[in-house]
């Protein structure tokens, strides 16, 4: 190691007086030492300065610029030296020469290298982004015919893709038609190598639409060629492109506009048609992407009778038996947004005995809190929209009650005040049939503590104080209510700068005081 120490001595010279020869001599020696010990090596370059010479070593008309491509290559390995790298400014030297040498395969492969080893890090995705990077990658992936080419670049690709700026460089680059040729090309092969870069490009699409620009551009009002193709995945019998069409239409379907255009055009028919080829020991990412995609596009309002009548909680309820906490967390979204506001619906899914059964076994599922969140949000949609008798006394008869009473104890307070507005229905519409799980799952001591902290959001107080009049019309309950001093808590929030909290503070004093 120490003849290192004498080659970057001498490679401080010879990068001065730029001659060749002893210059490539010395890149020779390097390089066989990175290969050799890549750390150490590596921490002697950047100790002795040298770093700094190789940005200025990469001329397009050197015979060692493969060379120094390969250091920084290597040197680009380990974590320490990347941001010192990007800070240098290779990037761009480096996007350059890949378009001026796009001819010289070593120099291409070590190129990309480079940016394989720099891509991963945050701070040289901006560099990227403001060179042409997206341009000459394209160009270089359209003249590549064997895999491990096309994999090199692949690898760069995967994590520019996450930025958004990019993603829409890329796709203004022309890569998706790329993306769909190899999709085309390989999707009934068995061959290993084919499988794998199918894979590859179907997942690229998939990123390339997480950004909304980007998903725009390719979606073109549901007319574009990329959205058609996308859409032929899904009756396909290859289950990567099941899945990817399937993750595809959710990415589409991140605004109104688009979720509308797809629901009048056939798409619910099409997910349903999927989800029943994998209800039995079906695929797992398979059901949890189309569960996604349906649940994405009940979000708008005008959509969800048509999928109701399309018989899309039919579907979903198929799943109602999965073990799998990612296909239970969306199958429970999707139940969520369809009935939201739909009466008819809610009252028919909250007398599902089966369900709800199902929801208050999901509610004690400790190891899952989105599952344990979801099925608490649902039985609490059931009651808010449906406001029906017969769906309260389903979920009291399954013991649902107590999950509602510690759902308003939740740190989220949305789902405190979804909890607070279906107690208020239990008490306003079946009061009697609640009472005991009310009284055992401490309710009135519950609703005490949210009056009485000071942290407690305006609407928590205003719903708390509803419930407490609405829970007086039960014997035990009204006299829990007068055990723990209400009113001194009550008359304090007279006085509270909402003025909605203040008013319903006078009522319900008026209230306890009458009641007395």
């Amino acid at each position: 190691m120490d003849n290192l120490s004498d080659t970057l001595k001498k490679l401080k010279i010879t990068a001065v007086d730029r001659t060749e020869d002893s210059l490539e001599g010395c890149l020779d020696c390097l390089l066989q030492a990175l290969a050799q010990n890549n750390m150490e090596t590596s921490e002697k370059i950047q100790g002795s300065g040298i770093l700094q010479l190789f940005a200025s070593l990469l001329i397009p008309q050197s015979s060692c610029t493969a060379k120094v491509a390969n250091i920084i290559a290597e040197v680009a390995k380990n974590d320490s030296l990347q941001a010192q790298l990007i800070n240098m400014g290779v990037i761009p030297t480096l996007v350059k020469l890949l378009g001026i040498h796009c001819q010289n395969a070593a120099l291409t492969e070590m190129c990309l290298v480079a940016f394989g080893n720099l891509a991963e890090l945050e701070s040289s995705k901006e560099q990227f982004a403001s060179t042409n990077i997206a341009e000459e990658l394209v160009k270089l992936f359209k003249k590549q015919i064997e895999h491990d080419k096309r994999e090199m670049i692949f690898e760069v690709l995967a994590p520019l893709a996450e930025n958004d700026a990019i993603k829409l460089q890329l796709v203004e680059a022309g890569l998706v038609e790329c993306l769909l040729e190899i999709v085309q090309e390989k999707v009934d092969s068995e061959k290993e190598d084919d499988i794998a870069e199918l894979k590859t490009a179907s997942d690229l699409m998939v990123l390339l639409l997480l950004g909304d620009e980007s998903m725009q551009k390719l979606f073109e009002g549901g007319k574009g060629n990329v959205f058609q193709r996308v859409l032929s995945w899904i009756p396909s019998n290859n289950h990567q492109l099941q899945l990817a069409g399937a993750l595809a239409i959710a990415n589409f379907a991140r605004n109104d506009g688009n979720c509308i255009h797809m629901v009048d055009n056939g798409i619910v028919e099409k997910l349903m048609d999927l989800l029943d080829r994998h209800v039995e020991d079906g695929n797992v990412t398979v059901q949890h992407a189309a569960l996604s995609a349906l649940r994405n596009l009940a979000i708008p309002v005008v959509n969800k009778a048509k999928m109701l009548s399309a018989g899309v909680t039919e579907a979903v309820l198929k799943f109602l038996k999965s073990e799998m906490p990612p296909v239970q967390f969306k199958l429970l979204g999707t139940l969520r947004m369809l009935i939201d506001a739909q009466a008819e619906a809610a009252e028919q899914l909250g007398k599902n005995v089966k369900l709800v059964e199902r929801l208050v076994e999901w509610c004690e599922a400790k190891d899952h809190a989105g599952v344990m969140g979801e099925s608490n949000r649902l039985l609490s949609a059931l009651i808010r929209h449906s406001k029906s008798k017969d769906v309260i006394k389903t979920i009291v008869q399954s013991g649902g009650i107590k999950h509602l009473v510690t759902m308003a104890t939740s740190e989220h307070v949305i789902m405190q005040n979804e909890a607070l507005v279906a107690l208020a229905l239990i008490a306003a519409l079946e009061l009697g049939t609640a009472e005991k799980d009310l009284e055992s799952a401490k309710l009135v001591q519950i609703l005490h503590r949210l009056l009485a902290d000071e942290r407690s959001a305006p609407e928590i107080k205003y719903n708390s104080m509803v419930l407490i009049c609405a829970l007086m019309g039960s014997e035990s309950l009204h006299k829990e209510v007068q055990d723990l001093a209400f009113l001194d808590v009550v008359s304090k929030l007279r006085s509270h700068e909402n003025k909605s909290v203040a008013q319903q503070a006078s009522l319900t004093e008026q209230r306890l005081t009458v009641e007395s």
